[in-house]
């Protein structure tokens, strides 16, 4: 057996999964792609003494840790991973290797699927933002929008208003319930009713929303949910149980239905922040590492009795 735990995926949850994997003196692999979620964002926050570090400085430092306890950490994808029995797995390593291993922990996160609106993909995670608690600070108390189009996206303008006075929710002509505009209008939330053109920038910096009757509403930040979208296909090809919204089913510990792969962080949880991914990762390590312990005294009696 080459490893005991294959982590595929090297953002916050594998990494802290594989720091308290290798800890255990545990043999790690890491296969990490190198295409973050929050590549794009220059800061991260809400992540306890590493509040405004720029992510891609606590991966470096992540990985340094990991290599510092004896794990390996490989850039690439696992493109094929496969069951071999009661003794693992073996995983295709985009650089050609094959290799085994007694358990494995996907952490390969999500995709964010944006509007089809002209300029709204240049500007994400500089001045078009999804997550209030994230970012939601350093735009306070400026002019701010958000981009609705789903039940959900009535809520949002309402969480965003806790960071500044003057928000503006777009919505489609007929969208709103009457409740809903009243609670919209009771807290100064203003509508803009119609669809969205393009979003217009100047100076780097975004500018305004220009509808499709050419009216233009200007706006330093823009809020909008994107549609979420695991990076689950090798769950999928393993068989693991996928729910109705097509989130793979864990337990409380990252446990899927098949035994040895369990799963941490947005691949399971789209609303996990950076400091919740890592701290999913390390739960799910520790529950690995109980199993593995299991496993190992079953092996060691079974030895112990073919002894006498």
């Amino acid at each position: 057996m080459d490893y005991d735990v294959l982590v595929v995926g090297g953002g916050a949850a594998g990494l802290s999964a594989a720091l308290v994997l290798t800890r255990a003196r545990r043999k790690v692999l890491v296969a990490d792609a190198g295409s973050p979620r929050n590549a794009p964002a220059s800061h991260m926050h809400g992540f306890l003494s590493r509040d405004g570090l720029p992510p891609a400085e606590l991966l470096s430092l992540g990985r340094k840790e990991v290599e510092g306890y004896g794990g390996e950490i490989t850039a690439g994808t696992v493109t094929e991973l496969v069951p071999a029995g009661s003794s693992g797995f073996w995983a295709l390593l985009s650089d050609g290797r094959r290799v085994s291993t007694r358990h494995v922990l996907v952490a390969t996160g999500l995709k964010d699927e944006l509007p089809d609106v002209p300029g709204l993909a240049d500007r994400w995670a500089r001045d078009v933002l999804h997550c209030p608690y994230c970012h939601g600070y350093e735009v306070r108390d400026q002019q701010l929008g958000v981009l609705g189009g789903s039940p959900e996206t009535v809520r949002y303008a309402q969480i965003v208003r806790q960071w500044a006075k003057d928000v503006v929710l777009f919505v489609p002509a007929g969208f709103l319930t009457t409740l809903q505009r009243s609670e919209l209008v009771a807290r100064s939330i203003g509508l803009v009713e119609g669809n969205v053109s393009r979003i217009l920038v100047e100076d780097d910096h975004l500018h305004g929303i220009e509808m499709e009757d050419n009216r233009v509403i200007l706006r330093d930040a823009l809020f909008v949910p994107p549609r979420f979208v695991p990076n689950n296909d090798l769950l999928v090809g393993l068989g693991c149980d996928i729910d109705e919204t097509g989130w793979a089913v864990k337990d409380g510990t990252g446990r899927t239905a098949v035994q040895g792969v369990w799963i941490a962080g947005n691949v399971a949880n789209p609303r996990a922040q950076v400091i919740t991914a890592a701290g999913e990762g390390s739960a799910a390590a520790i529950a690995i590492n109980a199993e593995l312990v299991g496993l190992d005294i079953r092996s060691a009696v079974k030895a112990f009795n073919m002894g006498f």
